[in-house]
């Protein structure tokens, strides 16, 4: 299924319903399709044709998906930029995908201005919120435009948009995807737009990580009103929740800490909140515990993804979150919710495999796999790095290091570059995190290895301490030795103002081993 069929069935099921709240501004489901129809034929009348790249660089706005429908609409290829990405990197997208035109937001038009001689692929640059001579603008664009609706034939398998890897690992890559890469997972997943049945979403993820584009088509395809915050604050997202009645949330685990420590947070009205999915970086254990105390009520589900697999693949779903049973049971479920991503969905097939491709049994840790329709066919013009990701077979190298239990749910323990091997023993960097997360000192914290003579490598924790708090290494470190086997326990430890973090709350573990991988 096209994913611009999502918007027509909703602005024909309800039209009068709104479709997006943005910064004191509604846009019924009528609206948005118009001004979809308006930008589609001011991009057609620009010269952009099917296969096109459209690149955007802007945070969270209404203008962000209309911008998608309307690229999708004519059958180009849209192309969501990190708004924080450098000058070189944001150059080096842009000539990696061949954009032909770049929608970039007012805070962003002198960076865009500082770099366009070595774009030469892009030749028209609209700016969205501001004029700027030279340029044409966004809202002059639409105003000029016929909203008549555009025909053009587009498959299912056709390429709709190019996502960027965050880069934490080097130069960001271009994911394509699909139409399918989306619609198999909504179609699947989220009830279709019904006129007796009204919800909101809040959308707070960034509109070019892949799992922000997931919630916004769901909530169109659901006929779900989107309540888009520009860039996650933690009294704007819960003024919002309040005023707007919000009754889906999609956090990373960073909000949802900020969120639930806020002194402030008794003080909201936030009793409309029905599910709440979190994902995209490894959850603390002590914040999903608490969260689930201070949210009584709320369907918790934990999704995991990546950009190259069009999000979620795996759920630890609402019934993981309720810790009942006897005791064997709740141990069990505690287990899970500590470290557990949940079993496959439906459409993938995921395994473990030893470092010669080898399927490992339950219990043994090597790389999770995965494969299904939604799984990418490799990376943007970048045949080296397609072949590194994916197998003949069309297995992806996900990189992450996991296990799988008898029952089929999975278990993270690091990333295959994180983990810390002391003297051939595999520690899981997240494994640690969690019981550092738990002492009341602690605010944030991340694991990396450091060399070590006798061992090859041990363990050493990057602290950042609450505010009016303190511990010493020594106390952390023992705090540690009482609850781990001896040889996980750090050997060192480091204290920092903050982790360097992606904009998802995933912390920079390659930033961090080259700040503080020293032996």
């Amino acid at each position: 299924m096209i994913t611009t069929e999502f918007l027509a069935m909703a602005a024909s099921i309800c039209p009068q319903r709104t479709a997006i709240v943005f910064e004191g501004e509604r846009y019924t489901f009528r609206e948005l399709s118009e001004r979809v129809n308006r930008l589609a034929n001011a991009l057609l009348n620009l010269g952009v044709e099917k296969g096109d790249r459209v690149a955007i660089i802007q945070v969270n706005c209404n203008q962000c998906l209309e911008a998608y429908y309307a690229v999708a609409r004519i059958g180009a290829i849209f192309v969501p930029l990190n708004f924080r990405a450098r000058s070189d990197e944001l150059t080096h997208m842009l000539n990696n995908s061949k954009a032909s035109l770049l929608l970039v937001g007012e805070q962003y038009v002198d960076l865009v201005d500082s770099i366009r001689q070595d774009t030469p692929s892009v030749k028209h640059f609209i700016p969205i919120g501001c004029m700027r001579e030279g340029m044409l603008n966004y809202e002059e664009l639409l105003a000029s435009s016929s909203p008549e609706g555009v025909s053009t034939e587009v498959e299912d398998d056709d390429v709709t948009m190019i996502i960027y890897t965050s880069g934490t690992t080097g130069i960001p890559k271009g994911v394509p995807l699909t139409h399918n890469s989306f619609s198999i997972y909504v179609l699947k997943n989220v009830i279709p737009a019904d006129p007796d049945i009204e919800e909101t979403n809040i959308l707070t993820v960034p509109l070019f990580h892949v799992a922000g584009v997931q919630a916004a088509l769901a909530a169109t395809y659901g006929g779900r009103t989107l309540a888009i915050i520009r860039q996650f604050d933690v009294k704007e997202w819960m003024e919002t929740v309040q005023r707007e009645r919000a009754s889906r949330a999609m956090l990373v685990p960073t909000m949802l800490k900020r969120i639930i420590d806020d002194p402030d947070f008794s003080k909201y009205d936030l009793s409309s909140l029905k599910v709440i999915t979190y994902g995209a970086a490894p959850m603390p254990f002590e914040v999903i515990k608490k969260a689930i105390e201070v949210f009584p009520g709320v369907m918790f589900i934990n999704a995991f993804g990546q950009t190259e697999t069009a999000s979620t693949i795996t759920i630890l779903g609402p019934e993981d979150h309720i810790i009942t049973g006897d005791e064997e049971e709740r141990e069990k479920k505690l287990r899970r919710l500590a470290s557990s991503i949940g079993r496959p969905m439906d459409d993938v097939e995921m395994k473990i495999i030893d470092r010669d491709g080898s399927d490992l049994p339950p219990g043994e840790v090597g790389e999770i796999v995965a494969r299904g329709p939604r799984v990418m066919t490799g990376y943007w013009k970048c045949p080296d790095e397609t072949a590194k990701a994916i197998t003949k077979e069309g297995w992806l190298h996900t990189s992450d290091m996991g296990y799988m239990d008898e029952e089929g749910y999975f278990y993270l323990v690091g990333r295959s570059d994180d983990l810390v091997i002391r003297g051939g023993e595999n520690i899981s960097p997240r494994e640690v995190e969690n019981i550092l997360y738990a002492h009341p000192a602690v605010e944030d914290a991340a694991v990396i290895g450091v060399p070590d003579p006798e061992w090859g490598q041990v363990p050493r924790a990057v602290v950042v301490l609450k505010n009016g708090k303190t511990a010493t290494a020594d106390e952390l470190i023992e705090f540690c030795r009482e609850r781990l086997a001896s040889f996980k326990r750090p050997g060192s430890v480091v204290f920092v103002d903050e982790l360097p973090k992606t904009n998802t709350g995933k912390v920079l573990m390659r930033v961090l081993r080259e700040r503080y991988g020293q032996g």
